[in-house]
């Protein structure tokens, strides 16, 4: 027998974890304890959803990153294709971009696991070095710090850090990234600054949720953001401006007079 514990149809109802969805789910719990009882077969616990919607706030959009590029480029080509143009547009999220959450969260998790709870400030310290030296010696990045932009800190990081002091969530992982953000500046040529992958992978592992959620919440939040994307290319075709730029940038390419 092939079946799912997520949820199964019957010829009189839909049940998803155990819920009736017309009964029990549909105007009667929201997106967010909807989409933790299919993950986790739970609905959110104590604070987790203020910590989960403001994860999904963070990633929704960050303008044209090579996510948002892919999609319009390949509504350009299928505009009848919504649907394969988000999908492009998450094809995306590697290690560089919104893949690098996760990263974040099991660099982090690893790190932490050599700290007792209540680690002194002295001790993180002491685990943040190591960690540094071993990676670096082993070519391994530093995920979750280091930006091409924010290089004097990411300006979301002590918005981050507030939602998850106030929420009872700012543990080993938080005090750990921002050690390795100051050990870095000590032992680098330049600090590798503390970044929002850094921060959501802190907040997914001392929320204790595990750590494909990183991606995960990331590829969620970032379809909602795609599609808006999408939707401005229909009337703003940046997709075709992109496309006709690398045109006239190759001089074997003869375009029509305009």
């Amino acid at each position: 027998m092939i079946k799912t514990e997520i949820g199964y149809t019957t010829v009189d109802a839909i049940t998803v974890r155990g819920h009736n969805l017309a009964d029990d789910l549909i105007g009667k719990i929201d997106f967010i304890d909807m989409m933790m009882l299919v993950i986790l077969g739970r609905t959110c616990r104590g604070n987790e959803k203020d910590m989960i919607n403001t994860v999904l706030v963070t990633v929704t959009d960050h303008g044209l990153t090579p996510s948002a590029i892919a999609a319009r480029l390949t509504l350009t080509g299928a505009p009848e294709a919504l649907q394969g143009a988000v999908a492009a547009g998450l094809l995306g999220a590697g290690s560089a971009f919104l893949g690098a959450m996760e990263n974040a969260a099991i660099m982090l998790k690893e790190g932490a696991s050599n700290l007792a709870p209540d680690a002194s400030d002295a001790e993180v310290m002491a685990v943040a070095e190591a960690m540094i030296t071993t990676r670096r010696a082993a070519r391994l990045p530093l995920s979750g710090l280091g930006h091409n932009i924010h290089t004097h800190g990411d300006p979301r990081i002590p918005a981050l850090r507030a939602v998850s002091e106030r929420n009872g969530y700012f543990g080993l992982n938080w005090r750990l990234l921002l050690a390795l953000d100051e050990a870095t500046g000590r032992m680098l040529k330049r600090r590798l600054v503390a970044n929002t992958a850094g921060a959501v992978g802190a907040m997914i592992n001392d929320m204790g949720l595990p750590t494909h959620m990183a991606r995960g919440l990331a590829l969620v939040g970032r379809c909602a953001g795609l599609i808006g994307h999408l939707i401005e290319e229909e009337s703003d075709p940046t997709g075709q401006k992109l496309w006709n730029l690398v045109l006239s940038q190759d001089p074997r390419n003869v375009l029509p007079a305009r």
